[in-house]
C-alpha cells in the first residue's frame, strides 16, 4: 500500500480507501463484509469510508463491528452526513445545525467509536446557509467528535466559500469527495483546480464507473450474474443513473482490455492507476464484494503509466467521456433519494 496526505493537511490516508456503499447491508452479508474488511487491513489499507445514508445506517454498524478490536489510532475513519431523505422528517438529509449535531452522535454510536477522523457533508444543501453548515462542523471538531471536515460533490464556488469560512473558524477543511474516472471527468474544469487552490484534496469515488471499466459488461450481452448491475436494485440504480451501460460506452471500454494486457494489468488496475496519477487526487474509494477482488485492485497503487499508454487509453474513451461541469451531481435530484 502507498499513502498520501489529503490536500495540504497533515492527514495521511491509504491511497486505496475501503468504502462500503452498496455492499454492506445490501449486496453482501455481514460475514463476507468482515472478510473484505480483514483483507483490506491485511493489504495495508488504513482508511475506511462510510455514511449514515448507506443501508440506512446499517453499513456503519457493520463496519464498526468489523473493525472492533483494531487499534483505533491505526485507522482513519470517514463518514458523511446529509442526503438521507425521509418523508416523515423534513429536517432529515439537510445540512442544518440541528441535523448535523444529531447525525454525528448517531454515526458514532453505530461505528462504536468516540470520533471520526474525517466528517463530510454528503452533497451540497442549497437550503441551508454554508456558514451554518461549516459552523456546525466546526463545533463537532472542537468537541473532539471529528478531527477534519470535508464535503462531497460540492460545486467549485461553494467549496471556495466553505474553505474561507473554515479558515476563519480555524477548522481543517481538507477534502472533497467526487465521482471521477476515465469516463466521468466533470471535476476537471472547476472543482479540481478550485480545490487545489484552497488546499483541499480529492478523495474520489467510483473509479471503475460502477464496474464498467473492469470490462465485465459486454456490448450486446446480458448482465453477468453476481455483478453489481445484475445483483440488486441498489447496484443497478447506482450504475444506471449514469447511463454507463449503453452500447457506445461499452464498445469504447472494450478497447481498454488489450491496452491493459499490453501493460501486464487488468482493465480495473489500469483504470485505478489512471485516477491515482491525477494531480490533486489523494486517494480513491473502492468497494468490494469479495476479498480477492479487493486485493487485485490494490495492486494498482504500484503502477506507473507511461505517457504513450496514457495517450492511447484516453483516445480510446474520448468519444464517451463526460466532462461538462453542468453534470455535477444535482444536490436534491434523483441521486439524493435512493
Amino acid at each position: 500500500m502507498k499513502y498520501a496526505q489529503v490536500g495540504e493537511s497533515g492527514l495521511v490516508v491509504s491511497r486505496i480507501i475501503y468504502g462500503n456503499a452498496i455492499t454492506h447491508g445490501d449486496q453482501i452479508d455481514e460475514s463476507l463484509a468482515r472478510d473484505c474488511v480483514r483483507a483490506a487491513l491485511d493489504s495495508g489499507i488504513t482508511t475506511f469510508d462510510t455514511a449514515d445514508l448507506y443501508a440506512e445506517g446499517e453499513a456503519e454498524e457493520i463496519l464498526g463491528r468489523a473493525l472492533a478490536g483494531v487499534r483505533r489510532e491505526q485507522l482513519v475513519l470517514c463518514s458523511k452526513v446529509g442526503r438521507w431523505m425521509r418523508k416523515d422528517d423534513p429536517n432529515a438529509g439537510r445540512l442544518s445545525r440541528k441535523h448535523i449535531a444529531e447525525s454525528i452522535d448517531a454515526s458514532l454510536r453505530r461505528l462504536g467509536t468516540d470520533h471520526v477522523d474525517l466528517y463530510q457533508a454528503h452533497r451540497y444543501d442549497p437550503q441551508t446557509p454554508v456558514e451554518e453548515t461549516v459552523a456546525a462542523f466546526a463545533d463537532i471538531v472542537k468537541a473532539g467528535k471529528a478531527h477534519y471536515i470535508g464535503v462531497s460533490e460540492w460545486p467549485a464556488d461553494v467549496i471556495r466559500e466553505a474553505a474561507r469560512i473554515a479558515r476563519d473558524l480555524s477548522v481543517p477543511f481538507v477534502a472533497n469527495q467526487s465521482q471521477y474516472s476515465l469516463l466521468w471527468r466533470v471535476i476537471e474544469t472547476a472543482v479540481l483546480p478550485t480545490s487545489q487552490e484552497c488546499g483541499v484534496g480529492q478523495i474520489v469515488w467510483m473509479p471503475l464507473a460502477g464496474g464498467v471499466l473492469t470490462g465485465k459488461y459486454k456490448p450486446g450481452a446480458a448482465l453477468p450474474e453476481g455483478s453489481r448491475a445484475g445483483s440488486g436494485p441498489m447496484g443497478a440504480k447506482s450504475i444506471g443513473r449514469w447511463d454507463y451501460l449503453n452500447e457506445k460506452v461499452l464498445t469504447a471500454v472494450a478497447e481498454l482490455g488489450p491496452l491493459a494486457a499490453e501493460a501486464g494489468l487488468t482493465p480495473a488496475q489500469l483504470a485505478i492507476a489512471w485516477v491515482l496519477a491525477t494531480p490533486g487526487v489523494s486517494a480513491t474509494v473502492m468497494g468490494a464484494s469479495r476479498p480477492a477482488q479487493l486485493l487485485e485492485n490494490v495492486a494498482a497503487v504500484d503502477v506507473e503509466l507511461d505517457a504513450e499508454l496514457l495517450r492511447r487509453v484516453e483516445a480510446a474513451v474520448a468519444p464517451v467521456v463526460r466532462a461538462d461541469v453542468s453534470l455535477t451531481v444535482d444536490p436534491l435530484g434523483p441521486a439524493a433519494r435512493l
